[in-house]
């Protein structure tokens, strides 16, 4: 039985895979930026989420969301606050997205009317590092009262990341955050990933989080 369960999960993430890349390549060429942010539950993301479409929407970019959980809208209608564009997917107790939600929900967008797509995974450290949606980046956010050795329990999902989000940051010294440490780990995990530290509710670290967002729409859009 097992070999079977086996390739059950190969075909599933292999037709996964495929329109993945059908997603890529149609992001490619509408000339949006897409960012696939993971985390556990309670982790800030859509506090900095919100704070991220309504810098950027401040600084002319084009921006629009959408938010998967397991079930209600409340994220999609806190989201809609910044002014952007929003939709929710409701997977209905999958715990993570899947590049085939990811399409449907497009429809009716023209995606060339938008500089930069974000999507908001289910809070969930673990399905979600295995199911590509296409985006140009991963985001994996981890707060400061989860502590330090979240990249040691969860390395397959750092491990996967483009760049790693500190939040809450303000609280830092608060919960006894080490910070060094924390870095230290994640760098354990994946050497070369870029962190950066933020706080929402304080807007610590957003300038440089909205540049780096801005640089790295700049760097793919111009490869």
């Amino acid at each position: 039985m097992k070999p079977q369960l086996v390739e059950l999960r190969t075909s599933v993430l292999s037709k996964n895979d495929h329109l993945a890349q059908q997603l890529r390549d149609r992001f490619a060429q509408a000339g949006v930026y897409v960012m696939n942010w993971v985390s556990s539950p309670g982790s800030g993301k859509t506090a900095l989420l919100e704070a991220t479409l309504t810098h950027l929407r401040e600084r002319g970019f084009r921006v629009a969301a959408l938010v998967g959980d397991l079930a209600t809208e409340n994220d999609a209608l806190r989201l809609q606050r910044s002014g952007a564009p929003v939709r929710q997917i409701i997977t209905a107790g999958i715990c993570h997205l899947e590049a085939n939600m990811v399409s449907v929900h497009l429809e009716g967008w023209t995606l060339a009317d938008y500089d930069f797509l974000f999507i908001e995974n289910v809070g969930n450290l673990v399905c979600p590092s295995s199911y590509d949606l296409g985006e140009n980046c991963r985001v994996v956010l981890m707060s400061v009262t989860e502590g330090e050795d979240k990249p040691l329990k969860y390395p397959t999902m750092f491990n996967s990341a483009d760049v790693v989000v500190m939040t809450k940051i303000d609280l830092a010294e608060a919960c006894e955050f080490d910070r060094e440490t924390a870095r230290a780990n994640i760098h354990e995990v994946c050497h070369d990933v870029q962190i950066t530290e933020t706080s929402a509710k304080r807007g610590m670290g957003l300038e440089t989080w909205i540049d780096y967002l801005v640089n790295s729409r700049h760097a793919a859009v111009n490869e």
